[in-house]
């Protein structure tokens, strides 16, 4: 069985499940899953897990993201991207300087409080606020703190289009946090209605745009017989973690779940293990017994 993680480029107008169901056909196998919805109108990077690397794909999910985002001020709309009906306009007449929205972006900088819009798959009272939204109900909804490490604007990228002003920025934040609010604050900086008119997902983890595959390039590389070429080691998805090469004898004892001692050095509190290149499990500090790790993940059986 294959065991590993797919860098998937997803296009616009298909949805992460979608590319979770076409992989597993692809694949021929159910253990497939991917590491963090992209909305059907964003493109971009999105790590698929498949066969036994579906275990880790928590590791992989809560790592910092980086997207290309392009902000429209002039306008608001209900889903406060492009998609929805505009519920507000203020017209840009006067020029909007690269100095003045700089200074905005680096107020966002660092962790902050933000309210998840009412168009997302955020759960209040077991129910998903996009589908109160659909019934035309407000709900008060839970805020959250994420994190922005780096928001800095596109060179040369402002652009005024009739009485709207446009202009990228590239993101790096947190997980869970919602880029469309991020317009929509940042255009309240401004002055100004805005809403998130473009977005593209442009790292996730350690995986870059550069290095996925579309799915048409993993069909062709399904009917040339080399689909496996396109699956990234374990190791390689989880290089955050420090890896611990072990020798034949813990191995066995690794593979039996057995409470090891822990004999590095380091403040790290989880380690992935691995025997000649494969990775065998992750292990942890033990809780109770202060010196010893025991397993949290295994990633082989015997």
């Amino acid at each position: 069985m294959l065991n590993g993680v797919v860098p998937l480029y997803k296009r616009k107008g298909i949805t992460s499940h979608d590319c979770v169901m076409k992989l597993r056909r692809m694949y021929e196998t159910k253990k497939v899953g991917h590491t963090g919805t992209l909305d059907p109108d964003v493109e971009g990077v999105l790590p698929i897990c498949i066969g036994k690397a579906t275990k880790i794909s928590e590791y992989i999910t809560f790592l910092p993201k980086q997207y290309e985002a392009e902000i429209t001020l002039g306008y608001s709309t209900t889903t406060e991207d492009a998609s929805g009906d505009i519920v507000e306009k203020k017209p840009v007449n006067s020029p909007v300087k690269k100095e003045e929205i700089e200074k905005v972006l680096h107020q966002f900088h660092g962790k902050q409080q933000q309210t998840p819009p009412m168009y997302s798959a955020v759960k209040v009272k077991g129910k998903k606020l996009y589908e109160y939204a659909r019934e035309g109900a407000e709900v008060e909804r839970p805020s959250k703190t994420i994190e922005i490490y780096d928001l800095a604007l596109n060179s040369e990228s402002i652009e005024q289009i009739e009485q709207n002003v446009s202009f990228r920025c590239t993101v790096t934040c947190s997980k869970g946090t919602y880029i469309r609010t991020l317009a929509v604050d940042i255009g309240k900086y401004l002055g100004y209605p805005a809403h998130m008119s473009y977005l593209k997902r442009r790292k996730s983890g350690p995986f870059s745009s550069q290095e996925c595959y579309t799915l048409e390039e993993l069909t062709e590389k399904k009917e040339a017989g080399i689909l496996d070429e396109t699956i990234a080691p374990i190791t390689k998805a989880l290089q955050h973690i420090e890896h611990i090469e072990v020798d034949e004898i813990t191995a066995q004892k690794i593979l039996n779940g057995s409470v090891l001692p822990k004999k590095i050095k380091t403040n790290d509190s989880i380690f992935l293990l691995i025997y000649k290149g494969e990775s065998l499990a992750i292990y942890q500090d033990h809780p109770k017994k202060p010196g010893l790790i025991k397993p949290k993940t295994m990633l082989k059986s015997k």
